[in-house]
């Protein structure tokens, strides 16, 4: 777990005296019968990894669990309120700002956890979200990531293409024919996932490849610059 938990120790931390943080929250939840429940955490970890690589900001470890209601109908999913993870999040901004750290980057993983964005919009200023939907969209299309952003929901080309190529092992055999489409999910948050897929994919993970994913983090790690800008104003 070295590669997706951060070893440094207190003295690190000081000598790089960051100014900015970044927090990775991940989920646990279903992602079909290849991919791991962690798969969210791994795959927010693996970006924040990136960015403390390129760029210097204090590498916090992850949140694990969050809002991952809509796929309770699967065993293994855990979910908190967005209360608790509001919450959680807002601690970890007071406590760093205690210690010196003023500014909060939090690189979501999962697409549910829509209370992220409310917690930014209130500290107006002192945090920032990332991956941003128009990240994401540039980030795909430098990768050559053929499904849409609509079409891969969950467990598909992108996310399955980020394990292929950072955490190959995690990836079991089967994402090659496991393709399902449900573009029409207007009701997901009242039915849930299990209301528009029974494996619990939405996407096309046979068009995933190890290379997709390695150009699709190079292009979020340029992204990030504009980003630091910004906070450090």
């Amino acid at each position: 777990m070295s590669d997706l938990l951060p070893l440094t120790t207190t003295a690190d931390v000081r000598d790089r005296a960051a100014t900015v943080a970044v927090l990775p929250v991940g989920s646990l939840e279903q992602h079909g019968p290849y991919l791991p429940l962690v798969t969210d955490t791994v795959i927010a970890c693996t970006i924040a990894r990136e960015l403390a690589a390129a760029y210097p900001v204090q590498l916090l470890p992850p949140v694990t669990i969050s809002c991952s209601h809509e796929h309770a109908a699967w065993p293994g999913t855990v979910s908190i309120s967005a209360r608790t993870l509001h919450a959680v999040v807002t601690d970890i901004a007071d406590s760093l700002r205690r210690s010196g750290v003023p500014h909060l980057v939090i690189v979501n993983g999962h697409g549910g956890n829509y209370v992220l964005a409310n917690i930014v919009q209130e500290a107006l200023g002192g945090m920032a979200l990332f991956p941003g939907t128009q990240d994401w969209a540039a980030a795909r299309t430098a990768a050559g990531i053929e499904t849409s952003a609509g079409s891969d929901m969950h467990a598909g080309e992108l996310e399955t293409s980020v394990l292929l190529h950072a955490h190959p092992a995690m990836v079991k055999p089967g994402y090659d024919t496991s393709d399902w489409l449900a573009d029409d999910r207007r009701h997901l948050l009242t039915l849930g996932m299990a209301a528009y897929t029974e494996s619990g994919v939405v996407g096309r993970p046979s068009l995933a490849s190890a290379r997709k994913g390695e150009d699709l983090l190079a292009g979020l790690v340029a992204a990030f610059a504009d980003y630091l800008t910004v906070l450090q104003e």
